[in-house]
């Protein structure tokens, strides 16, 4: 595995249910578990998952044809069902879905031919969340005695 492989972040906790996470360079995200009453608007862990899907699948996507065209609107909502069996806890139907529009004009008529295609290179074989999770990667659990 080469030095550059490797990804972290570290989460710390900040309030009971409400969690930052850092990465390497210094970028922070706070999150945390949905209160009952509906009020907290922080992100929760699968929310997290949602959109790491999202925003990878569209940053492959934007990069293939916004050098075709700049989009008049670009969006990607991704849904799917938090369930209990069995198994535990878990994503079942997770959907992602594209809404991109492009001006008039011959590099937004390229960029429109290959959106598609990018879409679907994009799910098959570049973004890294999505493809970890089709794939099954196991995860490794450590408690470290302090």
């Amino acid at each position: 595995m080469s030095e550059d492989s490797q990804r972290s972040v570290v989460v710390e906790r900040t309030a009971t249910g409400h969690y930052v996470a850092t990465n390497v360079r210094g970028g922070t995200i706070g999150f945390g578990t949905a209160s009952d009453d509906g009020r907290d608007t922080e992100f929760t862990p699968v929310e997290l998952l949602l959109a790491a899907i999202g925003g990878c699948t569209a940053a492959d996507v934007d990069v293939a044809t916004s050098r075709h065209a700049e989009p008049d609107a670009f969006s990607v909502s991704v849904s799917g069902d938090k369930i209990s069996d069995e198994l535990g806890n878990r994503m079942t139907g997770l959907e992602v879905t594209f809404r991109v529009t492009f001006p008039d004009g011959e590099g937004a008529d390229r960029a429109r031919a290959i959106l598609p295609r990018a879409v679907t290179t994009s799910h098959d074989r570049l973004c890294t969340v999505s493809r970890t999770i089709e794939t099954g990667t196991p995860v490794t659990v450590v408690v470290e005695n302090i």
